[in-house]
């Protein structure tokens, strides 16, 4: 048994819907492991559960997971609240196969499904309107989302960023793509920035949590 294996024996199983939506993302998309997959899914679904947020913006949506995880997190503590995801795929190709996905889970109600760019839709957001945001579009916009997400979100509200060791290439001393610069432009722009708390945990490819302070 491998620690990946023995660690998704050690966690809660993922609902039938999703593991059929892992399995589909990686038998037929070209970038299937782009997909949150189990361990991070109920990590995103736990954060929710345990932040309780109303208003929660995903950038990059890929074939639904987490949007599905994020929104899953939202009806068992919304039932009270009106509570709303929006999710940005950039993507048009991918339109009708997550809005079905969407459908046929039965969050249709709870997930709203923008197509465009995420940059220029978080541009057209009122400030300090979310509570929650997930990043997972662009690598090489991270930068420019941070900027946008600290505007968009309340204080003590949460951004949690996907990607951010990047295949171990944000530490190698070499020449690196513009992916890979994003990255560690963001990465740095965060550590430094003394207006938020943030970690970075090595869960799949880097998850980074960050806090937005609050002013008093």
């Amino acid at each position: 048994m491998t620690i990946e294996e023995y660690i998704e024996t050690h966690s809660s199983p993922q609902p039938e819907g999703l593991a059929r939506l892992e399995r589909e993302s990686n038998l037929r998309m070209l970038h299937g492991r782009m997909c949150s997959g189990h361990i991070q899914g109920r990590l995103l679904k736990m954060l929710v559960c345990m932040l309780r947020p109303r208003r929660v913006l995903e950038l990059g949506t890929f074939t639904g997971y987490s949007a599905l995880c994020l929104a899953e997190g939202l009806r068992e503590t919304g039932a009270d609240r009106e509570v709303r995801l929006v999710t940005v795929e950039a993507n048009d190709e991918l339109e009708d196969f997550l809005r079905r996905e969407f459908r046929e889970n039965g969050y249709e109600n709870i997930i709203e499904l923008r197509i465009g760019d995420a940059l220029t839709q978080m541009r057209q957001m009122e400030s300090e309107s979310i509570d929650l945001i997930f990043m997972d579009a662009d690598k090489r916009q991270y930068a420019e989302y941070y900027v946008e997400a600290k505007r968009l979100l309340r204080e003590g509200g949460f951004i949690v960023a996907d990607n951010t060791l990047w295949d171990g290439h944000v530490v190698e001393e070499r020449k690196h793509d513009s992916q890979t610069e994003g990255i560690l432009k963001f990465n740095k722009m965060v550590a430094e920035d003394e207006e938020t708390e943030k970690v970075l945990l090595p869960l799949r490819d880097g998850l980074t949590i960050i806090r937005k302070r609050n002013n008093g």
